[in-house]
């Protein structure tokens, strides 16, 4: 089993305060132990890459590529693997929510943006740990898993963590890059999936799997849906509760899938009589993201992506394409050959 001790240098793309991309020379002493060097094909954009544009970092946190080099005490992985990586970075291993396959919550938790400010998927390669690391299983190209490391696994961890049932009638406001992932891994689950969206994109809606489909734009008061199990919120912005407490089925979920600076303010008479529940759900722990891989892979699950090289110029447009709504569906970098 090869194994690497000399320094190495790649290429980052940080953000900066100016919010131009820079690119950097980065340069570590060495792969730590458990740890790959990763040649980076693809970087997918989440909205979360558009919170740290302003800082000093390389930016991005769902990425695939191939292994090119194996660190001391390497057990699974080889090189020419092909591998795809996402927002948990590391954990203790030994604290109460690490034993349950909860690492997502551990107190040494590592996630992008919190820790190793030099490295992330926006770079020509990245040193990762092993164990935080997945091989892509065949039929899902690297561009498709890097989609799927965020994205994919936040919506398919509502339906895994939080037991979302075949029977379910599911939610999902919005139609961008988290949540046409959403329709199309909860109409696999074999989930009635009703669509909520500002804007006239039904045909797609209808494509991806739902099987209803509300134009929000304009509307007061839905009438004529019938109640609503588990609510999946996608979009940048908080919804407007009011319209949505309704139509929940009594008891029924609303998951928050995206960060919002707001505070929470719901009207507290629907919510308390209806038993409505709103549930935290962050990325998914490593046993939920391998089972959301497999499912993809079984189900034919692809996204829509929209292809940009992945450079300083590739990365600007594909930011502000973003940033105005105009990706269809899920932005993805793609390095050079």
């Amino acid at each position: 089993m090869a194994s690497v001790s000399k320094g190495f240098s790649f290429v980052t793309y940080n953000g900066s305060p100016s919010r131009r991309i820079i690119k950097v020379n980065t340069q570590r002493d060495g792969l730590r132990e458990g740890e790959v060097l990763i040649r980076i094909t693809h970087s997918s954009l989440c909205g979360t890459d558009e919170h740290y544009l302003g800082k000093d970092m390389c930016l991005g946190h769902e990425g695939a590529g191939v292994v090119v080099k194996l660190g001391p005490g390497i057990q699974h992985l080889k090189v020419d693997d092909n591998v795809a990586f996402g927002y948990q970075r590391s954990c203790c291993g030994t604290c109460s929510h690490c034993l349950q396959s909860l690492e997502i919550f551990c107190p040494s938790r590592a996630f992008y943006g919190f820790s190793e400010p030099d490295i992330g998927s926006m770079a020509s390669h990245i040193p990762f740990q092993e164990s935080f690391t997945y091989k892509i299983p065949p039929g899902i190209s690297n561009g498709e898993a890097s989609a799927l490391m965020c994205g994919g696994a936040t919506v398919f961890n509502v339906l895994d963590m939080f037991s979302v049932k075949p029977t379910d009638r599911v939610g999902v406001v919005g139609i961008g890059g988290l949540g046409h992932l959403a329709i199309l891994f909860a109409s696999k689950w074999g989930c009635e999936v009703v669509v909520f969206s500002s804007s006239e994109k039904r045909e797609d809606a209808m494509r991806f799997g739902a099987t209803e489909f509300h134009v929000t734009k304009g509307v007061g008061k839905f009438e004529n849906i019938d109640p609503i199990d588990q609510l999946l919120v996608t979009t940048s912005q908080q919804i407007p509760w009011g319209l949505y407490l309704p139509i929940m089925a009594s008891p029924g979920t609303i998951y928050p899938l995206t960060l919002s600076e707001q505070d929470l303010q719901i009207p507290y008479p629907a919510f308390l009589f209806n038993g409505i529940r709103i549930q935290a759900s962050i990325v998914a722990p490593r046993v939920i993201s391998k089972r959301m891989l497999k499912f993809a892979a079984f189900h034919n699950i692809a996204p829509i992506l929209q292809f940009y090289p992945l450079d300083e110029a590739g990365i600007e447009e594909a930011m502000a394409d973003l940033r105005l709504g105009k990706t269809r569906y899920r932005g993805v970098l793609c390095a050079k050959d």
